[in-house]
């Protein structure tokens, strides 16, 4: 019995990481958060009652790890995450008779800030506890964050980079194509706070609330932590909504703050209660994951039984095919409720659903539908052998542990009609007056059969016209808005192209890199591309495998006939040619790495990821740093410059 335990441990072990790893660094969900909860208390149970805690168990491992594209820092700390409780009588009994703080708990990306002498110095993300991301350069453009402030000493503190839902709604409300739309406010803040160009950053609107003051040099709080949310207030903090509790007030306040969720524009998946004594609190110490001076409450979730009545598969551009289950409809937290995304065949095949079975329903966060569980798991849901759209055969693929249907047909109407929609959308080609219903239109009439059709459609001029919800007018518009769109750029056109794992900013770096020539992109082969900084294998090979398509290559040229590109312009002098930089830590004077980089290239210098004995020099900001590079670079005798000192070498000189 004992041993079938503890295979079940690593079981839950193995399974709970990886739902973790595609949630945090991935920025996917292949479980509910109730589901997760479901099986971590399992998990915990089980620890507790063999004793066995394996070195892997998510019990006892924080957070996500680090990507690599960003340069990463240990915290001086490790950042613990909270115990949690869903029983308000918990709560209750925890004070033991204490004051403390009630505050949201605010479902972003948790940052560690550094002020010196009023300034911010450093943003770090929380990383895996241990060791985070910085993110300087992007904390800056975070809207509400003061980038000076009064105090003069060393202040670090912790809070929550947060997107409210209606920056949320705005954002996807502007992107046309639905299959790239985002899924909820805290993928779409981790993706801001980490991106490599803070110009992305800055246009999410993202928002930053103070939850902890770790540090503030010299000061002293008497001992009151609603003392230290004083000070960061008059420093020009927001704080994080925070009420004092007694044992007299608190489940009151409690259901104070849950009202208040059902309109609250931040994102928030419960609350968090720390002693307001100081001292009282650290004299608790911690276990090995959770301080005892804090505990998170999640909301209980309001669950509904209902009916499955149909599993409904929706195609996408990319050929995935997403299952969404249609129940018999539901008041949850208000509103009526009727379908749930089972988000992929994974899922699907965990919840053994069948139609006609029984399941409950929640909302995620009191905001997204999801099927908490399945009662009756009769698992008669026959996942569909042909595309609903196309009737073509379909593909259960796995890609990162999570398996996914797809059209096998590149023909597909959903695939054509959606890959459309993105060509035209605002970072494409921006050709206004062209939404998916119109487009479908279009393609079902006969005007377009690939990109290039879209730059003809003056010819059907008198067929527009006629049709419903076009006149002259509206029909003049449309070609007005296509014939400006001649008039574009290749990382425009790249992205625009649909190819799998190439966003915007990637399509930028491509061009960049083959010096805006669509000739040598197409020549380019997997090894050729996966050596360029930022690309993997997995993009190296959709690149590829797309220029290689002879049908492909057929449309662009026919394509290209059809617009006129605007080049770039020649850079002003080729004064680093043959040498080669590496670039470490965050920036001042410019945006990200990827902008330093860029104007090194147009001098004729080349930026590697690596020290080695043929670098010119490392750029690192912190010439002082323990870093594994400014530990090679001083190895192999190779200079370390700040970003000025490059500046006034390299390029001031010149």
């Amino acid at each position: 019995m004992h041993s079938s335990k503890v295979e079940r441990i690593k079981y839950l072990s193995n399974i709970l990481n990886n739902a973790s790893r595609a949630y945090y660094a991935q920025d996917t969900e292949i479980m509910s958060n109730y589901e997760y909860d479901k099986l971590y208390d399992e998990l915990t149970c089980l620890e507790r009652e063999t004793g066995v805690v394996l070195a892997n168990s998510p019990t006892v491992s924080v957070g996500y790890e680090a990507v690599e594209e960003l340069p990463k820092e240990r915290h001086e700390a490790p950042m613990l995450s909270l115990g949690k409780t869903k029983s308000r009588e918990e709560l209750l009994s925890w004070l033991q008779g204490n004051p403390a703080i009630l505050s949201w708990k605010l479902d972003g990306l948790t940052v560690v800030l550094t002020y010196r002498e009023g300034k911010l110095a450093k943003a770090v993300t929380r990383g895996n506890g241990e060791i985070g991301e910085v993110v300087t350069n992007n904390a800056r453009t975070f809207k509400n964050l003061p980038l000076r402030i009064s105090f003069r000493g060393e202040l670090v503190l912790r809070g929550e980079a947060v997107i409210s839902y209606s920056e949320f709604e705005r954002i996807n409300r502007e992107i046309e194509d639905v299959d790239a739309k985002y899924k909820n406010p805290r993928n779409l803040c981790s993706g801001s706070v980490r991106q490599l160009n803070n110009e992305i950053t800055a246009k999410r609107n993202v928002e930053f609330y103070a939850f902890t003051l770790v540090k503030a040099q010299g000061e002293d709080f008497g001992n009151s932590k609603q003392a230290q949310f004083d000070f960061l207030e008059a420093q020009g903090f927001d704080v994080v909504e925070h009420r004092l509790v007694t044992e007299e007030n608190v489940l009151r306040t409690v259901e104070e703050f849950e009202k208040k969720v059902e309109t609250y524009d931040i994102p928030s998946d419960g609350l968090v209660l720390t002693y307001e004594d100081i001292a009282y609190g650290q004299s608790l110490g911690s276990t090995s994951k959770f301080p005892r001076d804090s505990i998170a409450f999640k909301w209980a979730d309001e669950l509904r039984e209902t009916t499955l009545k149909e599993i409904e598969w929706s195609a996408s551009r990319t050929g995935l095919i997403n299952p969404v289950a249609i129940f018999e409809p539901v008041e949850l937290e208000g509103t009526t409720v009727s379908r749930a995304s089972v988000h992929n065949i994974s899922i699907l095949k965990s919840l053994r659903l069948g139609i006609g079975d029984r399941i409950t329903v929640y909302k995620a966060n009191m905001i997204i539908p999801q099927i908490a569980e399945n009662l009756t798991r009769s698992d008669t849901v026959e996942i569909p052998e042909s595309c609903p759209v196309c009737g073509e055969p379909t593909q259960i693929r796995q890609i990162n542990e999570v398996q996914s249907l797809f059209c096998t047909n590149e023909r597909c109407a959903a695939k054509r009609i959606k890959a459309f929609t993105l060509f035209v959308s605002r970072d494409a080609m921006n050709i206004e007056g062209l939404s998916e219903a119109t487009l479908e239109k279009f393609i079902d009439r006969g005007f377009i059969h690939e990109y290039a059709d879209l730059f003809r459609l003056g010819c059907y001029r008198a067929e527009i016209t006629q049709m419903e919800g076009f006149g002259d007018k509206s029909c003049q518009n449309l070609l007005d808005s296509i014939e400006r769109a001649r008039n574009t750029t290749l990382p425009r056109v790249i992205y625009g192209l649909g190819i799998d794992n190439i966003g915007v900013a990637n399509a930028r770096m491509l061009c960049r890199y083959f010096d805006y020539s669509m000739e040598r992109m197409q020549k380019a082969d997997v090894e050729t591309l996966s050596a360029i900084e930022g690309v993997g294998e997995v993009i190296a090979a959709a690149f590829a495998d797309y220029m290689r398509d002879p049908d492909n290559l057929r449309k662009i040229a026919d394509l290209m006939q059809e617009l006129h590109l605007e080049v770039p312009e020649d850079p002003q002098s080729r004064t680093l040619e043959n040498k080669s930089f590496v670039i470490t830590g965050s920036l001042n004077h410019f945006s990200g790495r990827n902008q330093l980089k860029e104007l090194i290239e147009q001098r004729g210098g080349k930026v590697t990821g690596s020290v080695t004995k043929k670098t010119e020099c490392l750029i690192n900001n912190d010439i002082q740093s323990a870093s594994s590079k400014n530990r090679k670079a001083k190895e192999l005798q190779i200079p370390i410059v700040t970003e000025e000192e490059f500046l006034e070498k390299y390029i001031t000189e010149s």
